[in-house]
């Protein structure tokens, strides 16, 4: 405060001395430091005073009541400017002192203040007024408000980064370990069915009179039968009846040794059992601690601060927005990895309030980019300091439909969806249709749709996400109830959407009358921790509709091929409005099934159109 305060001293002191700046007879420097330095609204007391008192030892008397009037009718000017639009435009006061001074001059008569001035040199002094008044508004602007500025936005410290990198490392190493320890034994190897021999002959042979013949002798066939009786439980689940006349000859505890071999073969799967299901949980938790490294990994990347290297463009908005009524307090401009611009700013207005749209005007025009404020922002700026952070407008605008249907019967329907935005710029369909219908059906997929959107939220990409909430699904164990997901993230950028089908149904694109189709095969999510998941990418345009169907639309057509067919229906609907689009396909549907809903039926469509 104390710095800003010198600073305004300075500018008093100069405007006194501007008031010996002449030439030609005339003093356009007055009119025109006292408008520019005037705009601005600290000091103005002091600066006033200041060149009253300049004019008052240095200039004549008829001069000094000439350029004192004008000093009065552009005050009067500027603060009526700030009492309609809490702000005043540069050239509304320029062109207030240069007009005012001109007048003053050529009707001097009139006041008693004539200078000898004639017309064609009082225009030409407006008219400098004028200039001056717009050059030296951005050199006292730029001299008080950007040499001093308060703290700047903090960035992430060196050190923090380093933390985070290191703690990635660490998670993905976890990761790794528990991925070699993942090793799934689907049969018994050589090793283990020597073991379970030993464990056999020596519960039933070491008691037994006739185990010297049965096992001392190199001739002994007992070895043999013994491992082909263990072969044949382990293909078969029994016992063959061969191998056990055989063995009868030698052995009086058949019987007994027989079912001794099926419980320790019992024992022995269910042991495999446990540790193939702890395979599976190694396996669940090393996605889970890779997913935790990626987001650590995200949280690390540093975005380049490119403030110092576009200041002028940042003096000309905290310029642009002084015109408007608005403090800038302090500025941040970003470029992220994508090259795209975020400027975080801290701003606010010393009287009233003033629209959010102005502040935008004032971003957009001095960076000669379309920036938007961020979503959720306050449409007003009031008077204490207000954090706003704008982002590059997106090129694209996605509209959607919804169409659904209840199964027949069923009091809710088993397809839940979701439309969000995680980050500016990214818009994310998701659709999940719960097998079965009703309450229970409903219950898994709207957990599939929050578990996404809750993963998308904390940051995670859309990968990942799906690769978290299939591990939250299987962990939960409930058998028989799995969910499809088809999932569409579109850039609004550039237009690229990237397509996540999990068990999910065709999805249509429709450009210029031709419609597109994408087929999965995968399965639903839940079924095994190795998550099945079919990814592509397509290119969107403008005018093109997404659309995005559950099982319960393509399963009762009752046609040979219901994707060719939905194809054909979206072709024969000429509609630019996604929601009648999206109701228009329910209802060809249901001419197909006699209007009656076999299963929950939902048609989300999505028309892209550039801004």
């Amino acid at each position: 405060m104390k710095k800003l305060r010198t600073k305004q001293a300075v500018i008093c002191f100069i405007g006194v001395a501007v008031c010996k700046l002449g030439f030609a007879g005339c003093y356009p420097f007055i009119p025109a430091y006292f408008a520019a330095a005037y705009l601005e609204r600290g000091g103005r007391l002091l600066l006033g005073i200041g060149m009253f008192l300049g004019m008052a030892f240095m200039l004549p008397l008829t001069l000094m009541t000439k350029y004192v009037m004008t000093l009065l009718v552009t005050i009067v000017i500027i603060k009526l400017a700030e009492w309609v639009n809490k702000g005043c435009y540069t050239w509304i006061a320029a062109f207030g002192a240069g007009c005012s001074a001109t007048l003053l001059s050529v009707f001097g008569e009139m006041l008693n203040v004539r200078d000898g001035m004639r017309t064609e040199m009082a225009v030409l002094e407006g008219v400098f007024i004028f200039a001056a008044t717009m050059v030296l508004s951005r050199i006292i602007h730029s001299f008080l408000e950007f040499t001093f500025m308060n703290q700047p936005i903090p960035e992430i410290k060196s050190n923090e980064e380093e933390k985070l990198l290191t703690y990635a490392k660490s998670f993905q190493s976890l990761s790794d370990i528990f991925g070699r320890m993942n090793v799934e034994h689907t049969s018994f190897s050589a090793e283990e069915m020597g073991r379970m021999q030993n464990e056999i002959t020596g519960k039933m042979c070491v008691s037994c009179d006739q185990c010297a013949l049965c096992w001392e002798k190199d001739d002994s066939p007992m070895y043999g039968y013994l491992s082909s009786l263990l072969q044949s439980i382990r293909e078969a689940g029994k016992t063959n009846r061969d191998i056990e006349k055989k063995m009868e000859e030698y052995c009086p505890y058949m019987q007994e040794m027989t079912a001794e071999a099926l419980r320790i073969f019992e024992k022995a799967s269910l042991n495999m059992a446990w540790y193939n299901r702890l395979v599976e949980n190694r396996e669940v938790i090393a996605e889970q601690l890779d997913a935790m490294a990626y987001i650590m990994e995200d949280c690390a990347k540093k975005q380049k601060n490119i403030t110092e290297e576009c200041r002028s463009n940042l003096q000309d908005i905290a310029y642009r927005a002084r015109e408007r009524g608005i403090k800038v307090i302090d500025e941040q401009l970003w470029e992220k990895e994508n090259g795209r611009w975020q400027l975080v700013m801290k701003v606010m207005v010393k009287d009233g309030c003033v629209t959010t749209r102005e502040l935008t005007k004032a971003v957009a025009g001095a960076l000669n980019r379309r920036m938007i404020p961020e979503k959720d922002t306050k449409t007003l700026i009031g008077k204490g300091v207000n954090l706003y952070t704008y982002e590059e407008e997106p090129r694209f605008q996605a509209i959607y439909g919804v169409a659904r249907m209840v199964k027949d019967g069923a009091a809710v329907s088993g397809d839940n969806f979701s439309f969000l935005e995680p980050e500016s710029g990214k818009m994310v369909m998701c659709l999940s249709d719960g097998m079965g219908s009703g309450s229970l059906a409903c219950k898994e997929s709207e957990m599939v749709i929050e578990l996404v959107e809750k993963f998308l939220e904390a940051g995670f990409d859309v990968e990942t996400a799906a690769r978290m909430m299939n591990s939250a699904m299987v962990m939960k164990g409930q058998e028989d109830l799995f969910s499809t997901v088809d999932i569409s993230e579109l850039d609004l950028y550039d237009g690229t959407c990237r397509f996540y089908k999990i068990g999910a149904a065709a999805t249509f694109i429709r450009r210029n009358g031709i419609v597109e189709c994408l087929i999965s095969t995968s399965l639903p999510v839940g079924v095994s921790y190795k998550l099945d998941m079919e990814k592509s990418e397509k290119d969107l345009y403008n005018g093109d509709f997404l659309v995005m169907v559950s099982d319960g639309v393509l399963e009762y057509l009752h046609v040979p091929n219901p994707e060719e067919t939905m194809q054909e229906i979206i072709e024969s609907i000429e509609t630019n409005n996604a929601t009648i689009l999206a109701k228009r396909i329910l209802e060809r549907v249901l001419l197909f099934t006699g209007g009656k809903a076999a299963d929950d039926m939902t048609v989300l469509a999505t028309a892209i159109w550039e801004k």
